[in-house]
């Protein structure tokens, strides 16, 4: 009854129903990575990758341009469960899914990006397709995702691993449009960094950050949601606070969230662990 309550409150989060038996077929085939690597390792987690998944969000919010294209063609703001589970799904795809599945789903998100074009809040110009936004987007995605599963997933991994990661994940940012992407922990670090003067804390950008802090959602899935969003919020590095004008967490706030999330990840994980990444290792293994 625990785990069909759990199941419930993250559908109402991101969507999505019953079993992933697309995931099971055709037999042995790998996908773009396959189960051995580092990328199936970190998105298996769940409650890392909404935590990574919205810290994420709040980073491509403060690009303008990238801002720009998920504001004009896009419903995020009336159906953000929408937007979740669309992403949810696109990560689930091309981590797991079979080779067909993954190149189906990448092909649709570049026809999409292709159509998308228009004029920032700064009155700048931006292309969806353009290899610099396609970038910054998948910069810090990998970089959240990363920070997340370290910190409430309580592997660390080893500095090879980390850096691993990154060179899977490289792979599948070239494939979206994305040019110049680094392949460690560090270098994702520092090119993130190298976008500081493009970022602006507008309108839009504090609006897109209230929506997050007061996610919509039905009374059952609220302490759920909210406590995963504080966790996101955590989750930034220390120099996105100002620009958000807000406070460094402290120590003591951290380590409240922290062991809070400890607390939640027990049950949720044992109601998940026959979900997509299961599936996917029966289709390789058999069983």
């Amino acid at each position: 009854m625990l785990d069909d309550l759990i199941r419930k409150v993250i559908r109402e989060m991101v969507g999505g129903s019953g079993p992933p038996t697309a995931f099971l077929s055709p037999p042995g085939d790998p996908g773009l990575f396959g189960p051995e690597s580092i990328t199936w390792k970190v998105h298996e987690d769940f409650i890392a990758m909404m935590i990574g998944g919205i810290s994420s969000l709040i980073l491509q919010a403060l690009h303008p341009q990238a801002l720009a294209g998920v504001w004009d063609h896009s419903t995020f703001r009336t159906d953000l469960k929408g937007r979740l589970g669309r992403t949810a799904y696109f990560i689930a795809a091309t981590t797991y899914g079979p080779t067909d599945m993954a190149e189906t789903i990448i092909r649709k998100v570049n026809t999409i990006h292709s159509k998308v074009t228009g004029i920032d809040e700064l009155g700048k110009p931006y292309l969806a397709t353009d290899p610099h936004l396609l970038a910054w987007v998948q910069l810090t995605e990998t970089f959240s995702f990363m920070n997340a599963y370290e910190d409430y997933r309580n592997e660390a991994l080893s500095a090879k691993h980390k850096d691993q990661y990154f060179h899977e994940m490289r792979s599948l940012g070239y494939r979206l449009g994305a040019t110049h992407l680094p392949d460690t922990y560090e270098g994702t670090k520092q090119a993130i960094y190298a976008y500081l003067p493009e970022l602006h804390y507008g309108e839009r950008a504090k609006s897109v950050i209230h929506l997050l802090e007061n996610f919509p959602s039905k009374l059952l899935a609220k302490p759920f949601i909210t406590l995963l969003s504080r966790a996101g919020f955590n989750n930034l590095p220390n120099w996105v606070y100002p620009i958000i004008q807000k406070s460094v967490p402290s120590e003591m706030e951290r380590l409240a969230i922290k062991k809070s999330i400890d607390l939640l990840a027990i049950p949720v994980r044992e109601a998940l662990k026959d979900g997509v990444a299961a599936h996917s290792r029966r289709r390789m293994y058999g069983k």
